[in-house]
C-alpha cells in the first residue's frame, strides 16, 4: 500500500499513547478518486489512523504527504485542513438550522452569498434533506443529523472526505439508505474517501480497496474480492468472516488440486501444495451449499460430506448453520430453505463445495 503519484501518501506513522503503541509504523497511500476502507476490530488502529492522515492527532513518528507536500512542513496544517473534511460517528452540528450547518464550510471559505444559496440547496438534494431547511439541528432523528453532516462535508468540496464510523449509531434502514446515497454521491463527484469501520457489509459496499487492521498495523490490503475470499493469515479469515478454518497435511496431488486430510475427511482444493505440507484452507459459509440428500447430480460436487446440524442460528436475513462433517463446518441458508427442508438442531444433511471456493495458505 505504498508507492507514488498519490493525492495522499503516508510512511511510518507512529502514534504512542500512555506508553502504549496505538498506530505501529504505518505506511499507506491513497489513490485519487477511490474509497478505501479500513476495518479491523475495535482497538485494531483504524480510527487512529484515520486522524492521523486527516492531521487531527498528533504522530509520535513518520510523516503524511498530501499531493507529494508534507503536512505540517511543506503545507501548514490549517490550508491541508481546508482541503479536506472529516465527519465522525456522532453528527456534531451547530445549535442552529440545518440550512446554516451546512452553509458553515462556505461561509468561512468566503463564498458570496448566491454562492451559498446556491451550494446548500445542491447538497440538500443529494442528500434527500431540502424539507428540513429550517428545522434546528437539535430536533433532527440520528439520521437526518449524519445526512445534515454529510452535506455540510460536501459543501467544502473536499479533495479527501475522511468518515469515522459514519453509519454505526444508525437503525439498519436509516443505514442502509445512507449507504446507497452516499455512494452515488461519491461516484458523481468523483471524491476521494477513507472510511473507518468495523463493518465488514459497509466496506463491502462502498469501498475501492480495504486495508485490514489489526494491532495497530495494516495485515492486509487490497480490493474487496481478494481480502474477503484470499485472506493472507487466520486472523484476518476469521475477521473477514471466513468462518470454516481447518488445517491439514497434503495427503497427495491431483490435476491443478490437492487433497487435505481434515479430521477424519478429505478436503480437495484447488491451489498449490506437495504431499506432506500443512495447508491451512478457509472456507466462507455462502459457499457452502445444504441439501437432504446426495442427488446423482449433486454427487458429483468435487467436496461433498454427510453432516449433522450441530446449531441453527438466526441471522438477519439468513440462518448460520454449524456443522460436524469430520470437521466443523458453518454455511448460510436462507429461511424459506430452512422451512422447505425441514431443517433443524440434529437434522442430517449433506453438505458441499467447490474446490475452487476453497482459499489455501501453506504454512511455513
Amino acid at each position: 500500500m505504498t508507492g507514488s503519484g498519490h493525492i495522499l501518501s503516508a510512511s511510518d506513522l507512529l502514534v504512542e499513547r500512555g506508553g502504549s503503541v496505538i498506530l505501529d509504523r504505518v505506511s499507506c497511500d491513497i489513490r485519487e478518486g477511490e474509497v478505501v476502507s479500513l476495518i479491523g476490530p475495535n482497538g485494531a488502529g483504524k480510527t487512529t489512523l484515520l486522524m492521523a492522515l486527516s492531521g487531527l492527532t498528533r504522530l509520535n513518528g513518520g510523516k503524511v504527504l498530501f499531493r507529494g507536500r508534507e503536512v505540517g512542513k511543506e503545507i501548514a496544517g490549517l490550508p491541508y485542513r481546508r482541503k479536506i473534511a472529516v465527519v465522525f460517528q456522532e453528527p456534531l452540528l451547530f445549535n442552529t438550522t440545518v440550512f446554516e450547518n451546512i452553509a458553515s464550510g462556505p461561509k468561512i471559505r468566503g463564498s458570496s452569498s448566491l454562492e451559498i444559496r446556491r451550494t446548500v440547496s445542491e447538497q440538500m438534494e443529494r442528500f434527500g434533506i431540502p424539507h428540513l431547511a429550517d428545522r434546528s439541528a437539535r430536533t433532527l432523528s440520528g439520521g437526518e443529523a449524519q445526512r445534515t453532516s454529510l452535506a455540510r462535508a460536501f459543501a467544502t468540496r473536499p479533495e479527501i472526505l475522511f468518515l469515522d464510523e459514519p453509519f454505526a449509531s444508525l437503525d439498519p434502514p436509516s443505514r442502509d439508505s445512507l449507504i446507497r446515497d452516499l455512494e452515488g454521491v461519491l461516484n458523481q463527484t468523483k471524491t476521494t474517501a477513507v472510511l473507518a469501520t468495523h463493518d465488514r457489509t459497509e466496506a463491502l459496499m462502498m469501498s475501492d480497496r480495504i486495508a485490514v487492521m489489526l494491532a495497530g498495523k495494516i495485515a492486509q490490503n487490497g480490493t474487496p474480492e481478494e481480502v474477503m475470499n484470499r485472506p493472507a493469515d487466520p486472523d484476518i479469515a476469521a475477521f473477514v468472516g471466513a468462518e470454516t478454518i481447518v488445517t491439514g497435511k497434503i495427503l497427495r496431488r491431483e490435476n491443478g488440486t490437492f487433497i487435505l486430510s481434515a479430521g477424519s475427511s478429505e478436503i480437495e482444493a484447488a491451489g498449490e501444495g506437495e504431499p506432506g505440507e500443512l495447508v491451512i484452507l478457509f472456507v466462507r459459509p455462502e459457499n457452502v451449499t445444504l441439501t437432504r440428500r446426495a442427488t446423482k447430480e449433486q454427487s458429483s460436487a468435487r467436496n461433498m460430506f454427510p453432516a449433522r446440524i450441530v446449531r441453527l442460528i438466526p441471522a438477519g436475513f439468513y440462518f448460520k448453520a454449524e456443522l460436524e462433517c469430520g470437521f466443523p463446518l458453518d454455511a448460510f441458508i436462507t429461511g424459506r430453505s430452512v422451512e422447505e427442508m425441514g431443517l433443524k438442531e440434529g437434522t442430517e444433511v449433506f453438505a458441499s463445495f467447490k474446490a475452487t471456493a476453497i482459499h489455501s495458505i501453506r504454512k511455513k
